[in-house]
This record gives C-alpha cells, sequence and structure tokens, in this order.
C-alpha cells in the first residue's frame, strides 16, 4: 500500500493567542513574514505540496485560533488530524504553561497518534527569552514530542517543522505503526488528477481501488 508516491496529510496549528501560528503558517505557504497579523477568528487554512524522502506529500493545514472564546469552534477542525504543530512563545512563560491542554486536546480530539511537533516561535527574541532549549526539549521527551525552536519572522526551521512532521508521518505509515485506512487518520492516497495520471485507460472503480481513497 505504501508504495503510491502521493500522499494527502490534514495538518494542525495550535497553541495560545499571539504566539505566531499564522505567522509561522503564512511563512511556509508564501515564504515570506506576515506583517500585519490580527488574531484568527476560528480557522484559516492553507495548503502546500512538499517533496519528503521522494515522496510527493499535500499538506492541508488548519491555523486555529488561540484564543479561548474560539475553542468550541476550533475543536470541531481537530478530528482526523494526522499531524500538529504545538506552538508557544518563548518570549511568554504563559503560553507554554498551556502546552499540557492544548497537547490533551489533540489527543483526545484528534487522535492518540497524531504526530505532534514542539514548536518554541519567535526565536529571533532570544533577549527577552523566558523559557530555555533545555526546559522545552524535557517537555518534548516526557511528552514523546517532536521539538524545534522556529522564527516566523526570520523563516529559521519553519519548514523543517512541517517537513519534519510530515516525514514522521511517512515513517509511521511505512513501518504499520499508522494504518490511513483506519477512519480519522487524517491521511490519504492520492487525489482525482493524479489518479487519472497514473490511469488513464482504467476504469474510474480500478483507480480508487489502486489508490485507496
Amino acid at each position: 500500500l505504501t508504495k503510491t508516491s502521493y500522499f494527502l496529510f490534514k495538518f494542525l496549528v495550535i497553541g495560545s493567542a499571539g504566539t505566531g501560528k499564522s505567522c509561522l503558517l503564512h511563512q511556509f505557504i508564501e515564504n515570506k513574514f506576515k506583517q500585519d497579523s490580527n488574531h484568527t477568528i476560528g480557522v484559516e487554512f492553507g495548503s502546500r505540496v512538499v517533496n519528503v524522502g521522494g515522496k510527493t506529500v499535500k499538506l492541508q493545514i488548519w491555523d486555529t485560533a488561540g484564543q479561548e472564546r474560539f475553542r468550541s469552534v476550533t475543536r470541531s477542525y481537530y478530528r482526523g488530524a494526522a499531524g500538529a504543530l504545538l506552538v508557544y512563545d518563548i518570549t511568554s512563560r504563559e503560553t507554554y504553561n498551556a502546552l499540557t491542554n492544548w497537547l490533551t486536546d489533540a489527543r483526545t480530539l484528534a487522535s492518540p497518534n497524531i504526530v505532534i511537533i514542539l514548536c518554541g516561535n519567535k526565536k529571533d527574541l532570544d533577549a527577552d527569552r523566558e523559557v530555555t532549549f533545555l526546559e522545552a526539549s524535557r517537555f518534548a521527551q516526557e511528552n514523546e514530542l517532536l521539538f524545534l525552536e522556529t522564527s516566523a519572522l526570520t523563516g529559521e526551521n519553519v519548514e523543517e517543522g512541517f517537513l519534519k512532521c510530515a516525514r514522521t508521518i511517512l515513517n509511521k505509515i511505512e513501518s504499520g505503526e499508522l494504518d490511513p485506512e483506519r477512519m480519522g487518520s487524517g491521511i490519504q492516497y492520492g487525489d482525482t488528477s493524479l489518479r487519472q495520471l497514473r490511469q488513464p485507460r482504467g476504469s474510474a472503480a480500478q483507480a480508487k481501488q489502486q489508490c485507496n481513497c
């Protein structure tokens, strides 16, 4: 099944308000810093196709509002997510202290198998740091999270954050630890246009069968 070279993964960007979630997404999609970023209302969406270990992966990324009043709206988007960036601000201990709640939500509402990368954002503001790299690194280890410090402003480690998460999901599919066939896995094989490219003469049903979509 994993011989297919095209996947679609559903991703979330979660964490407290003001940590730079929308700026991270914007930097990843547009390759530039979002100057006039206001608090997200509800949920925003972006997608990008990347190459991960020779496979083409389309990341469908849902950027969720961090403010408490939108919590009930954003939670409905957690379902069936394969990966998530859990974001805190290295200059704000308050956003770091809230991580446990966000983590519980992700594992309860999305999937216990969701692959999560912890992102300490605003790495460029090192002089104002309130959370050390070591402390966050320990938290990540204890909670089985991947970990990176990022800067949405300079772009440092932003792409690597998304790719590292996608790479881990692919490895788990290949090792059999993740089953894309399971309902709500957040993973799909291929898409219609690629199916047609792959099977120009076959019927739609055959293509569907081959792609497991």
